[in-house]
């Protein structure tokens, strides 16, 4: 609290003079505004999207933004949603081997409970441990990925879509009708190594000129056995079968979309996941059999509606129900009842409301009002049952001339939190200011150059305050401030060179206090500490090609880069400037596709350096660099006339070994058949 405290007067006043010297400027810019207004209306580029190779970029955003969409998506060989994220530069993902195995999203190293992840428009939170695992979210129905350092560059959203260090939005598919038909349905079957099986299905309905349906699910069993690498440092070398690896889940959604008239729409959706899976375990001490299961069972339903009033006021409202529930079984830990087997529920009423009121031509304003009620129970012994009663705020400003955009928010949080044994509730009160601005500098009105400042923060999880395994009760609170300064660029299309775009960021984040996850033995069972202050720097580069060749090829290729260092700053630590856990230096990624008529030929490279497990960057902690080559052809066409995909997909193509969490192998070479039908 002391970190946005301290800084919430100073914040408050740079809100003022930004406002009140933006006035200025716009009064005195104010005649040559109106004179210039047809050609504002087509050089203001907010929300223009460019399209260039794998990725898109929006232009004008004051925030750093990447995007994966509709065919973009299907050029990588990815089954979830883990696993096409991994493209996007300053990106770690950490994945616990397999298909059954964890994936949460690291950006900037600022952990995975700083990045927010909405469905929808609607967030996906978990109080209990603060990840959310995307390898549970197939790309079956997934339209587009945008991910934004920051924030998402628009004030008319709801407030918790501020608070976050980063956001990760998930688009699904909307139904679009034409030709007078009404249905549509696409089946879908995945199969491979590990014993995959994953059959689903897309159907869509218009129901009238002002409703339409969609139906999505999808079945994945697989036993997740795959050979790995065992080695011994001065000892022995060997292959070993991956086990308890295993996983079955189901997915299924219901949507209901409605446009009632041009200036009110909405939807009200329903989701249900269940699955069963083993936790395959950490390969240390020659243990290489492990026997705990975990089982996941999460459902919410969500309406949202839109609505303009008039050209000035525009309202959006969400609500939100989710119910989750988690159970795990550890036959090695056993208690007085037996085999250790808890089981927690947790549950969340969710509320949002956000206006818009635009003042003027180039002045809008917002407010947004976030109210939740998160509760967990466990069928432990006296379990503290913690119940946190959070308020958001978010007052912003939006200021668009000819070449300048100016973006200003002001942040306010309440948090009331209560448990029922031995700890003593606690409530926070944080104010934090963000300030972002992008800049065409030329008359060329595909450069610009853009930059934020951001501060935010993150209180513990449940289960890092009091988790039987994890909980640490005297954790503090997590602040972060950021800065960014970056540019984008995109070159018009050419006669050999299609299309070609360059993004470039160079970032500082400042972390006090930061909360560090440590795996032990399992994937259920961490260490929880705070590591004091950490000092993260970094750049990144993206760039993408489309080249036209003859006959009729086409070449996309994607380049991404980026640099990072950080270290841990407390005074007198033992690690000083150490490396913090799990941060390499160097990363990058190479996307290519190959398209001539109907095939497609695709190939990515990724690659990761050197890092450590520990927060001691000593030899026994160091994990070794680690690079794979995904390829794939896929053909496209019709049998019976009706639209058919298929697929052969084959990853890890070098059969490499490695680790992305020290101790939890990845799988070497993989296989994998699509087959797609659409009627």
């Amino acid at each position: 609290m002391p970190l946005c405290k301290l800084r919430l007067y100073g914040g408050f006043v740079l809100l003022v003079w930004i406002l009140f010297t933006s006035s200025l400027y716009a009064q005195a810019k104010l005649t040559v505004v109106l004179k210039e207004k047809d050609s504002l209306k087509t050089q203001h580029l907010s929300e223009v999207i460019v399209p260039s190779g794998k990725r898109e970029f929006k232009v004008a955003s004051p925030m750093p933004v990447q995007i994966l969409s509709g065919k973009q998506l299907e050029k990588l060989n990815s089954l979830s949603v883990a696993d096409a994220i991994r493209y996007f530069s300053g990106v770690q993902l950490k994945d616990y081997g397999g298909i059954g195995g964890l994936k949460t999203i690291n950006v900037r190293s600022l952990g995975s409970a700083h990045t927010a992840v909405f469905y929808d428009g609607m967030s996906i939170s978990n109080a209990q441990n603060g990840q959310v695992d995307l390898g549970k979210y197939s790309l079956d129905n997934i339209e587009a990925i945008e991910l934004y350092n920051g924030q998402k560059s628009t004030i008319f959203q709801p407030a918790r879509g501020f608070f976050a260090s980063n956001t990760l939005y998930l688009r699904t598919k909307t139904p679009e009708f034409s030709d007078g038909k009404n249905i549509k349905i696409r089946t879908n079957l995945k199969t491979g190594s590990f014993g995959l099986f994953n059959p689903s299905l897309l159907y869509q309905q218009k129901l009238s000129e002002k409703f339409a349906l969609t139906a999505s699910t999808d079945w994945t069993k697989a036993d997740g056995k795959y050979k790995y690498r065992y080695q011994k440092k001065n000892g022995y070398d060997t292959t070993a079968v991956r086990q308890n690896g295993d996983i079955e889940a189901f997915r299924g959604e219901l949507t209901l979309h409605t446009q009632l008239n041009p200036s009110i729409k909405g939807s009200l959706k329903a989701y249900f996941y269940n699955s069963e899976r083993g936790l395959p375990g950490a390969i240390v001490a020659n243990n290489y059999e492990h026997f705990q299961r975990q089982w996941d069972r999460n459902f919410f339903v969500h309406g949202t509606i839109q609505s303009s009033f008039d050209k000035k006021f525009e309202l959006l409202v969400n609500l939100k129900y989710s119910k989750d529930y988690s159970r795990y079984r550890d036959p090695d830990y056993k208690t007085l009842e037996g085999a250790l087997d808890n089981k927690y529920y947790q549950n969340e009423f969710y509320t949002s409301v956000a206006t818009l009121y635009t003042i003027n031509s180039w002045w809008k304003t917002s407010l947004a009002a976030d109210f939740s009620i998160n509760t967990l129970d466990a069928n432990l012994y006296r379990f503290p049952y913690p119940a946190r009663y959070s308020y958001l705020g978010a007052l912003s400003s939006e200021m668009n001339w000819n070449r300048l955009d100016i973006q200003v928010n002001l942040l306010g949080t309440y948090v009331d939190e209560q448990v029922k044994y031995f700890q003593q509730g606690d409530s926070q009160r944080i104010f934090c200011p963000v300030l972002s601005a992008s800049f065409q500098p030329s008359n060329n009105k595909n450069f610009r150059i853009r930059a934020f400042y951001k501060e935010s923060f993150r209180l513990p999880t449940f289960n890092d305050l009091y988790y039987t395994f994890i909980g640490n009760s005297s954790l503090k609170p997590e602040f972060t401030t950021q800065y960014d300064f970056g540019s984008t660029y995109i070159i018009e299309p050419k006669k050999f060179l299609q299309s070609a775009s360059f993004q470039a960021d160079v970032y500082y984040n400042r972390v006090k206090d930061k909360i560090i996850a440590i795996p032990s033995t399992n994937l259920f069972r961490w260490t929880m500490v705070n590591l004091g202050e950490v000092d993260i720097r970094g750049a990144e580069i993206n760039s993408n090609f489309v080249f036209k060749l003859p006959s009729q090829v086409f070449l996309d290729l994607g380049l991404s880069y980026t640099w990072q260092r950080a270290i841990d700053i407390t005074p007198n630590s033992s690690t000083y400037k150490n490396q913090i856990p799990y941060t390499t230096i160097n990363s990058g990624t190479l996307t290519a596709a190959i398209n001539w008529k109907n095939w497609q030929i695709n190939y990515s490279f990724m690659y990761t350096g050197e890092r450590y497990s520990q927060k001691a960057n000593i030899a026994v902690n160091y994990v070794q660099p680690w690079y794979t080559s995904d390829m794939a052809v896929i053909w496209n066409g019709k049998l019976a006339h009706l639209p058919v995909k298929m697929g052969v997909e084959v990853n890890n193509f070098f059969n490499q070994y490695y680790d992305v969490v020290l101790n939890f192998p990845m799988p070497g070479r993989n296989y994998r058949l699509n087959l797609s039908l659409n009627f």
